[in-house]
């Protein structure tokens, strides 16, 4: 079944004969969406953590389930959202998707329990799936051929936005004696309200051909003059979600992208928890060093991605990873004093940092490469149904991410072990990605 096509109206005329390209609305609405559904449910709560434990008397652990729970959600939904969106299209699921998210955090201030948190993450996690990453990619490589790469970068830049802005926004909210975290949330689920609703339902188009034009704003004569350029409903070109199961660069991507939603997701969970009750940084200073990640992963994703159309995507793969590798071992400092090890977690505000600097760069980059790559290698035949099973690992990689590394610091009182983990993890992944070498659609379609 093929999604609907809206019967042309007077402002698709309009459309179709101004010089204006209508992607570039649409680009702008999907990151503006991803910037607020992102960090409304990922970026934002992690910055609530420390006033969870205070408030409800949980643990670290307990506390990280939250984000766990939307991840694992995440990756148990993913694939039957990438099968949705090949079926029904990205418009009707954005709209239902939305909605199920604006809901859900229009309830998150007005919880009395951590269970409650519980089952608000795991709603967050259905409103994700369909009006979220997966479903901004498979759009955005609708309007978007040529620049694709770039697109995609200024698109995950959105959750980066958010991240820098969104936790400097409601800190002195939070530590306001008079307000609070409940008053905190309630302006980010106000913003969702004003700003994702209304784009996603006035301004998202499924496909160029919707208002009359074509990918990348090319014109008619353009797209007759490619070499097999297609008339009216081209085959998509690309392989099949079976025919890339059967590849060992499915697998390889998928071991490395679960490796690094791991380090991204357990450092993110963590790190507000780690600056403010292990070294007593204020609420302010924390969130702020929360920040300077996504103000740097900003770069990552929009620099990252603009270098992939002009580089091979698998160097610039490899390149990103091996940057979040060495940024987390910046997370130790060398202590000839140990009791057991030469190490310790790293406290000094200067290490600290150039760690969330390098980590911010190559979580960024890391994040867009691996839809930038899985379009690369599979092509955007069956893209849906392949992120949806990339989206399964990299959640589930996330979620043990962010599980495991609240799991040691409550029952080792310390991140250490936490660390050592994060850093063995991030190796494997840098490990896994160089295995990955795309090759021309041919070769398999033929095994």
């Amino acid at each position: 079944m093929q999604p609907s096509i809206e019967s042309p109206s007077a402002a698709t005329s309009v459309v179709a004969g101004s010089r204006i390209f209508y992607g570039w609305y649409v680009a702008t609405a999907a990151v503006m969406i991803y910037f607020m559904t992102n960090g409304a449910t990922i970026a934002i709560p992690p910055v609530f953590y420390p006033k969870f434990i205070e408030e409800f008397k949980a643990t670290e652990a307990a506390v990280s389930l939250c984000s766990a729970i939307t991840l694992l959600m995440s990756g148990v939904v993913g694939p039957f959202g990438g099968a949705l969106v090949d079926r029904y299209g990205v418009r009707r699921l954005m709209r239902i998707g939305i909605l199920i998210l604006a809901a859900s955090v229009s309830l998150y201030p007005f919880v009395t329990a951590v269970w409650q948190l519980y089952i608000l993450h795991g709603l967050f996690a259905v409103g994700l799936i369909l009006c979220g990453l997966l479903v901004s990619v498979v759009l955005l490589s609708n309007w978007f051929v040529a620049r694709r790469g770039t697109m995609i970068g200024l698109l995950v830049a959105g959750s980066s936005l958010a991240g820098a802005t969104l936790p400097n926004l409601v800190a002195p909210i939070i530590a306001h004696p008079d307000y609070g975290w409940r008053w905190g949330y309630g302006v980010v689920a106000a913003l969702v309200w004003v700003m994702a609703v209304p784009l996603t339902f006035l301004v998202i188009k499924e496909h160029p051909r919707e208002v009359g034009q074509y990918a990348d704003g090319k014109l008619p004569t353009e797209i007759a003059e490619t070499p097999g350029a297609a008339r009216a409903a081209p085959a998509l070109p690309g392989i099949t979600l079976r025919q890339a199961v059967r590849t060992g660069m499915m697998w390889f991507l998928a071991v490395g992208s679960a490796g690094i939603y791991f380090a991204i997701l357990a450092v993110l969970s963590q790190f507000v928890i780690y600056l403010k009750r292990d070294l007593g940084l204020s609420q302010q200073l924390a969130s702020f060093y929360f920040s300077v990640i996504f103000m740097f992963s900003l770069g990552g994703k929009f620099g990252f991605g603009y270098l992939s159309d002009r580089f091979t995507k698998r160097r610039v793969m490899i390149t990103t990873t091996a940057l979040l590798f060495v940024a987390n071992l910046l997370l130790l400092k060398f202590d000839a004093g140990g009791a057991r090890l030469p190490f310790s977690p790293a406290s000094g505000e200067r290490q600290l940092a150039a760690f969330a600097v390098l980590f911010g760069l190559g979580y960024g980059g890391g994040f867009t490469m691996i839809k930038v790559l899985a379009a690369e290698c599979f092509g955007s035949k069956e893209l849906g149904r392949i992120l949806g099973v990339l989206t399964m690992f990299t959640t589930l990689g996330a979620f043990t991410g962010t599980t495991l590394s609240g799991y040691l610091r409550t029952t080792t009182g310390s991140y250490m072990t936490a660390f050592l983990t994060l850093i063995g993890v991030s190796l494997l992944s840098l490990m896994a990605v160089s295995l990955v070498r795309p090759a021309p659609y041919d070769q398999y379609k033929a095994s």
